[in-house]
């Protein structure tokens, strides 16, 4: 392979490294109408390695009760990825983490509500925001701080 063709392969190979070598993970954002900080937070994922679509619903509480999330533990968006849901702003890594575990007994994940200091949500963060686990039974357990 002459010099030209090696640096090309370099190149390539350089370019598919990270991100791009790693597995898109598919899924659909469902979202409130009017709720702009859901697309923030989509295009944050997005960056990160998800592919959402994004589908305005007329009504996102019940979506979300349907899919197995207690009342008091909706977030403003409901994101159906691998089966399994994820309420409100929770991050890449931690979504990312529950794939890699794949709970058998877990609905999903949940940041209830709309705190500030997430990805997607500007505003400063008053210290760590749990994300609750989401068990089949209905029960939430503390699943990670971010």
């Amino acid at each position: 392979m002459n010099r030209l063709c090696k640096v090309v392969v370099a190149l390539a190979l350089g370019c598919l490294s990270g991100p791009a070598l790693a597995e898109t993970l598919q899924g659909t954002l469902y979202k409130a109408q009017a709720c702009e900080c859901c697309e923030t937070h989509a295009e944050y994922l997005e960056k990160n390695g998800f592919d959402l679509k994004i589908e305005p619903v007329n009504d996102l509480v019940d979506m979300s009760r349907r899919e197995g999330v207690p009342p008091g533990f909706q977030g403003c968006h409901l994101i159906k990825l691998n089966g399994y849901v994820f309420e409100g702003h929770i991050t890449s890594e931690i979504i990312k983490r529950f794939l890699s575990e794949q709970p058998k007994d877990m609905v999903g994940l949940s940041i209830p509500g709309m705190p500030s200091g997430v990805p997607g949500m500007e505003g400063p963060k008053d210290g760590p925001i749990k994300v609750y686990a989401i068990n089949k039974d209905g029960t939430t357990t503390t699943y990670a701080e971010q």
